[in-house]
C-alpha cells in the first residue's frame, strides 16, 4: 500500500467512531470513494454492514450506534422516544434484562435505509411516523451518552406523550400508568410548551388525566386554560369508565389510582 493510501486509511480509521457504522454516502462525501472502500474491505480493514454501510473489522455495533449514524451522518430526524427513551433515562417501572422492542419516532413519510433493520441488532424496531409534536423544540430532546458517542432521544416530558400516543395499541394502559407514576420531576414549563404544541387531543387529555391521578407536584404549575383539549369524547379503551373532566373512557378499575 502506497504512502498516500496508508495515510488515507489511517485517517479513516482514526476518525471512525467505534461502535457505529459508516454510511457509504457519508464516506464518499468525506473523500473515500466506492472503489477505495471496496479495496479497504478486501484488505480486511472494513466489513460490509448491509447495503449502504460499513463497519470497522471486528467492531460490534448495536442499535444505538446505528441510530448515531442515522442522526449524525445522514442527518435524519429520527430519535428513540416513548417507552425506550424513558427506560434509557431510568423512568421505566422496571428495566428489561435486554431490550427487545425499541420505539423510534420520525416525521411522516421518512424512509430509513435498508441496512437499519432490527434483525441485525436483535431487537424489534417499532417506528412511529407522526407530526404530533414539534420536531425542532430543543427542550423536548436529550443527548444520551453511550460509550464514545451520544444520540438524540426524547426528554422525559416528550417521551411520556409519545408513549401515550401508542396506548392502548402498542403500549398497555396499566404499563403507561405505572411509568407515569415515576415522572415526579418533569419540568412544568416544558410540559406546558409541549401540551400547547401537541396535535393529538387524545394524548393531551390522557397525559393530564394520568398526571392528576398520580398527584404530581408539577401539575399545579400548568395553565390548562391555554391548552386546546378539543371537543367531543375520546375512547381510550372499550367498555371502560367515562371520565367527565377529560371526556375519555378509561379502564374501570382506575378509581384505585393514587389521588
Amino acid at each position: 500500500m502506497g504512502t498516500e493510501n496508508k495515510t488515507k486509511i489511517n485517517r479513516l480509521i482514526s476518525q471512525w467512531t467505534p461502535g457505529t457504522p459508516g454510511v457509504t454516502s457519508y464516506l464518499n462525501a468525506s473523500g473515500f470513494g466506492r472503489d477505495l472502500l471496496v479495496k479497504y474491505k478486501n484488505s480486511g480493514w472494513l466489513e460490509s454492514f448491509g447495503r449502504g454501510a460499513y463497519i470497522r473489522s471486528g467492531d460490534t455495533v448495536d442499535w444505538l450506534g446505528a441510530l448515531y449514524s442515522l442522526q449524525r451522518q445522514l442527518a435524519l430526524p429520527v430519535h428513540a422516544g416513548g417507552k425506550t427513551a424513558l427506560e434509557l433515562q431510568g423512568y421505566a417501572h422496571y428495566l428489561p434484562a435486554k431490550q427487545k422492542q425499541v420505539f423510534l419516532y420520525a416525521p411522516q413519510g421518512l424512509t430509513l435505509p435498508s441496512w437499519f433493520t432490527g434483525d441485525r441488532f436483535g431487537v424489534m424496531f417499532l417506528v412511529t411516523r407522526t407530526n404530533m409534536l414539534p420536531p425542532d423544540y430543543a427542550q423536548g430532546f436529550f443527548e444520551f451518552k453511550e460509550s464514545g458517542f451520544s444520540v438524540r432521544i426524547a426528554a422525559p416530558e416528550q417521551a411520556a406523550m409519545e408513549m401515550l400516543h401508542l396506548v392502548p395499541r402498542k403500549v398497555g394502559f396499566d404499563e403507561a400508568r405505572l411509568i407515569m407514576e415515576n415522572l415526579v420531576t418533569l419540568r412544568p414549563d416544558v410540559v406546558q410548551e409541549l401540551l400547547a404544541a401537541c396535535r393529538s387531543v387524545k394524548v393531551k387529555r390522557l397525559f393530564l388525566y394520568m398526571a392528576e391521578r398520580c398527584a404530581h407536584p408539577w401539575v399545579s404549575k400548568l395553565d390548562i386554560s391555554k391548552i386546546d383539549l378539543g371537543r367531543g369524547k375520546r375512547m381510550i379503551v372499550p367498555n371502560g369508565r367515562y371520565d367527565a373532566k377529560y371526556r375519555i373512557t378509561v379502564p374501570v378499575d382506575r378509581e384505585e389510582m393514587p389521588a
